[in-house]
């Protein structure tokens, strides 16, 4: 028999940070020892008194075995049995201010994809749920992909949680990556170096697969984006207004 789920308390609502805990039959004692953080702390976390942010789950991440997106994320589903693994949210911090779809996501080690096409020249589609800052945050497929374990550990040196798999659509990156074809994005790897392939957001808040390239010489430091597709321009932003979802590691081929 699993454990009972104590209440919140009126206006208050379990986060996803209680359900990783509790998944892993771990004590606030047991957390606090791990992390560092104070029982009251971790108690406010967990009951919705303080509003859960990304940068609040990074000392339970290593702790817990789970991606703070993953924990967010597991925090829009209260009582959900299962984590939904690699679920991505680019934001800090996402208000539930507009209707989300009753789906949940993929299942735990598996690699989510994300509900939107990402733009190789005219952008992706966004998708419809807001974040605070204005821009959008990512849905997420409720079918997710099943990649070998071995795969994903010795060859796109990763774990499955900082994976998502992307559709991609447009011609600015022809002929490395064609329209309709999927790329792997490791959202642990955000800082573009070494010089590649990257899924970053562009000014709409779409999400565009391009190819970034580090001026070090300039200050302050600079990003060339580059598209293989010479009918495409070149441009360049400072590596500080950059939003870069993740380095595009693979592209699922159809032949």
């Amino acid at each position: 028999m699993g454990r009972k789920i104590a209440p919140a308390g009126p206006g208050r609502h379990l986060t996803g940070l209680y359900y990783a805990r509790e998944s892993r039959g771990m004590t606030r004692t047991e957390l606090v020892r791990l992390t560092g953080v104070s029982k009251q702390q971790l108690s406010r976390l967990e009951n919705g008194v303080v509003r859960l942010r990304l940068d609040h789950l990074k000392p339970f991440a290593n702790a817990l075995g789970y991606a703070p997106e993953q924990i967010l994320l597991w925090g829009r589903y209260p009582g959900t049995p299962s984590i939904p693994g690699g679920g991505h949210i680019e934001s800090s911090d996402v208000l539930p201010d507009e209707p989300r779809r009753q789906t949940f996501g993929p299942s735990a080690g598996q690699v989510a994809e994300l509900d939107i096409r990402a733009g190789m020249g005219g952008g992706g589609v966004p998708s419809r749920e807001l974040r605070k800052d204005g821009r959008h945050a990512d849905a997420v497929k409720p079918e997710g992909w099943v990649f070998p374990p071995g795969f994903v550990r010795e060859e796109l040196h990763a774990s499955p949680a900082h994976l998502i798999v992307l559709d991609t659509t447009g011609d600015s990156m022809a002929p490395t990556i064609a329209s309709g074809e999927r790329v792997i994005v490791n959202t642990a790897h955000r800082t573009p170096t070494p010089d590649g392939l990257y899924a970053i957001r562009d000014a709409f808040g779409c999400i565009v697969v391009k190819r970034l390239q580090l001026l070090r010489s300039s200050q302050p430091t600079r990003v060339k984006i580059i598209s293989d597709n010479p009918n495409h321009p070149t441009e360049e932003v400072p590596l500080n207004e950059l939003e870069i979802v993740g380095k595009v590691i693979c592209c699922l081929k159809l032949v």
